[in-house]
């Protein structure tokens, strides 16, 4: 079991600290993942909608939203030398016209599931887009540390790939860890944010739970530290734990889920339509990332 109390008292007092040392020394912009298996974060009661097509993603630049507390990002350069790092933006921008491909059914041990989704969307912004957009920003940070950084897609304009093959892209790596970058499309009503990780299903992953939970606990904090609630309406403080992801289920590293946010919820979405918006989530789990490895 995770001692989640005194993770928690240790996150407290390292935000703390660091608040101290860096306090007015540079406000960086914030923002905000949802939509089925690869939209991994809805809950069975809340994907409805999970499948629907989404529009062509476009990142419009509106006036930026009251930003939630900046992130502690500033690490030493080369501080993860020798990590590496697996990121897996959620879906893609072809998905939606090739429905032949994506609905074709894979096994992810407890169940069937289609090899990947369209994902969500909030007005214009696609979550594939998001993801793609926090994805790069994400990549940058983790580079100029010194990690290696691998990317399950290469682009926002292709198809896939199916849920199997993003879990197999991180075992070939032999990564330290891996995220799955997402956004939910739950009620408009609801909001917040919440990390998922796996549960054992006699498969790949069993032997990373321990892992692979201590990794949900610690994007956990980074993301609430850095200013950004809880999810209402899934999951206990920001956390819930699965065995029903494919991405989860059959990967041989440590890795989880995170969902930024729900793109229909106004509030959450004003976070992630923003260039400084999507830095700053960047920012958030390129700390979690960093509590883990280091």
């Amino acid at each position: 079991m995770i001692d989640h109390g005194r993770r928690q008292v240790g996150a407290t007092l390292r935000g703390r600290v660091i608040g101290a040392l860096l306090a007015g020394a540079c406000a960086l912009g914030v923002a905000g993942c949802g939509g089925g298996e690869n939209g991994a974060g809805e809950s069975p009661a809340a994907s409805a909608g999970s499948s629907e097509v989404s529009p062509a993603g476009r990142l419009p630049v509106v006036p930026s939203p009251s930003a939630p507390t900046a992130p502690r990002t500033m690490a030493e350069e080369g501080s993860l030398r020798g990590k590496s790092v697996v990121i897996d933006p959620g879906h893609n921008g072809g998905n939606a016209a090739h429905p032949e491909i994506i609905n074709k059914q894979v096994d992810v041990i407890t169940q069937r599931k289609p090899c990947d989704t369209t994902g969500t969307a909030g007005g214009s912004l696609s979550e594939a887009s998001f993801t793609w957009d926090v994805s790069q920003r994400l990549a940058k940070i983790l580079k100029a540390e010194g990690a290696k950084v691998v990317m399950t897609r290469k682009n926002n304009s292709g198809v896939g790939p199916c849920i199997t093959e993003r879990a197999a892209i991180g075992n070939k790596a032999k990564a330290d860890v891996a995220i799955s970058v997402h956004a939910d499309g739950a009620g408009a009503g609801q909001h917040g944010f919440h990390v998922i990780g796996p549960k054992p299903v006699n498969g790949p992953v069993d032997k990373v739970v321990k892992q692979s939970q201590r990794l949900a606990y610690d994007i956990r904090d980074a993301f609430h530290e850095a200013g950004y609630a809880y999810s209402t309406y899934i999951g206990k403080k920001g956390l819930i734990f699965r065995d029903d992801l494919g991405g989860l289920n059959l990967s041989t590293v440590p890795k989880v889920f995170l969902e930024c946010g729900n793109m229909r919820n106004q509030g959450d979405l004003a976070k992630m339509r923003t260039p400084q918006g999507r830095q700053r989530i960047a920012e958030a789990i390129a700390d979690g990332l960093r509590d883990y490895l280091t």
